[in-house]
């Protein structure tokens, strides 16, 4: 069978979420690289695989997925439905749960954070100072629902390591590259967890490929 297919920038944050489950599921993949400042996304060729114009976009023979989180809950169902708590209705569940707080509650803060403290100066555009603040003032009130939540459990959906845990990385690694990363420090539970993330074999081999400055400093940009 032909390795599976991943298009995309590997310093992308959704491509790492894919990434990273492919990596835990001990699947065959190759990247096909693609060129973001080069407008390969928008080419016609990418655009019948993903009509939206972007990526990841995942091929398993015949089959053509794309948005991050339903490539992830793919290659998990595929290769290690362990991961998603499948056949315990009471677990998946609080996968699903944990999965939507990251993808509803945790990026909208984090991911104005990291393009302000990060990107912007790279690309000589300014911080927006104001945003940044307003969000870490949200993301401080989050980070007391998650310390709660991992007070009483290791992971985000019980004792067990989870997609709702590995999903997580992909944002999360560039907010602990920027100048606020100590905001984990107020939060014992929460750093415990996300050190833990980053001693899996799966997490270390993706972040490799993501430096802090998204390949900015090494001319490197995808």
């Amino acid at each position: 069978m032909a390795p599976m297919k991943v298009y995309g920038w590997a310093v992308s944050p959704w491509m790492a979420r894919v990434l990273v489950c492919l990596e835990e599921a001990g699947a065959e993949y190759e990247i096909v690289p693609m060129s973001r400042s080069g407008g390969d996304h928008r080419q016609p060729d990418h655009l019948a695989r993903n009509p939206f114009g972007e990526i990841p976009v995942l091929e398993d023979g015949d089959l053509t997925l794309y948005q991050s989180r339903a490539i992830a809950r793919y290659i998990l169902r595929k290769y290690k439905p362990e991961l998603l708590r499948a056949g315990n209705l009471a677990e998946s569940a609080m996968v699903d749960v944990w999965l939507d707080v990251e993808a509803l509650q945790l990026e909208p803060i984090v991911r104005p954070i990291v393009a302000n403290c990060i990107l912007y100066p790279l690309e000589g555009r300014d911080c927006d100072q104001k945003i940044v603040d307003e969000k870490i003032e949200k993301l401080k009130k989050l980070l007391e629902v998650y310390e709660s939540r991992l007070s009483c459990s290791k992971y985000l959906a019980g004792d067990f390591i989870s997609l709702a845990d590995l999903s997580h990385f992909s944002f999360m690694r560039y907010f602990m590259a920027t100048e606020h990363a100590d905001q984990l420090n107020t939060y014992p539970h929460v750093k415990a967890w996300w050190a833990a993330l980053l001693a899996r074999p799966s997490v270390k081999k993706v972040m490799a490929g993501m430096p802090p400055d998204f390949g900015f400093g090494s001319g490197n940009i995808p």
